[in-house]
């Protein structure tokens, strides 16, 4: 169950940070991006903010899916 959970975080969260950056991908990528951004900003948010749950696994996810995007835009793709 973990798994499939952490495809539909990713999938919120990839649409989310997507739209948030003006990005136009398509639905495998912007999956990629919300997990890799739900692993990245989902452990580092979670380790602060436990207090908050649940919350925090979507909230570190957007964080880490824009700062994946953010990285992708400024340093991968010329």
């Amino acid at each position: 169950m973990g798994i499939i959970w952490l495809v539909i975080i990713g999938a919120a969260a990839g649409f989310l940070a997507t739209r948030l950056m003006r990005m136009e991908t398509d639905i495998i990528t912007t999956v990629a991006i919300g997990i890799g951004g739900a692993l990245v900003g989902g452990v580092l948010l979670n380790l602060l903010l436990k207090a908050l749950g649940a919350a925090s696994g979507l909230i570190g996810a957007v964080l880490g899916a824009l700062l994946l995007i953010w990285i992708w835009k400024t340093y991968l793709r010329r």
